[in-house]
């Protein structure tokens, strides 16, 4: 397996976290998205114009959130080539993962539901790490998975499709990273089912995991 298959792959599996904290955020957390930031602004867009039932402050601190995240990861891999996983890439991506298992030390501890303090904690950090992991991604930068967008994803398959005249040679990544976050989303809904903190867990965990797989395929050509 070459390392831009190993790449796509890691991409795709973190494409599916993304699915997971954003339900957990969006159906736990009261309309949060933590790692769609599109979605996220029109939230927040609707919540400034008063619109009944939807939420500011959340938003806003995850969206100033996802920007650190994203300028820190940033600072951290500007020494680093495009398209590289790099030790750099390996520390960003620790990092975000050791951020959500401690953020499932916090869910754990302090019912975020009851506490709107830990709720909005757990949610502008969320937010935070997962800036940081979309920067990693696009530092690695497989085409056409971002890990926190399908947008842009579905605009490609469909406009470079065979129907509207293209070569639609890229279908299978896309329709692979669209299923993604979907299974990612459905995932994360079930989770709620048992505890707010499992969805956050199982993120750390298949971060986590990336992080070490990624980072045992830095010298793969």
């Amino acid at each position: 397996m070459t390392k831009a298959t190993l790449h796509l792959i890691l991409m795709l599996t973190l494409t599916f976290s993304t699915g997971i904290v954003d339900a957990v955020g969006y159906l736990g957390y009261d309309k949060v998205f933590t790692g769609n930031m599109t979605g996220n602004v029109v939230i927040l867009g609707m919540g400034l114009a008063g619109a009944e039932g939807i939420p500011v402050l959340r938003p806003l601190l995850a969206f100033a959130g996802f920007m650190l995240g994203a300028v820190l990861a940033g600072r951290i891999l500007k020494p680093t080539g495009k398209g590289e996983w790099t030790g750099r890439t390996t520390t960003v991506m620790g990092i975000v993962a050791g951020g959500c298992f401690g953020l499932t030390g916090l869910v754990m501890a302090v019912d975020p539901s009851q506490n709107h303090t830990a709720g909005t904690v757990t949610t502008s950090v969320l937010a935070l790490v997962m800036g940081m992991q979309a920067a990693a991604a696009r530092k690695v930068g497989v085409a056409d998975v971002t890990t926190v967008v399908v947008t842009s994803t579905m605009v490609g398959l469909a406009s470079e499709s065979r129907l509207a005249g293209g070569s639609g040679d890229k279908w299978p990544r896309r329709i692979l990273a669209i299923a993604c976050i979907l299974l990612g989303a459905l995932v994360g809904a079930l989770t709620l089912m048992v505890n707010l903190w499992l969805g956050v867990l199982l993120t750390a965990i298949i971060i986590g995991a990336v992080a070490v797989l990624g980072h045992c395929t830095r010298h793969r050509v």
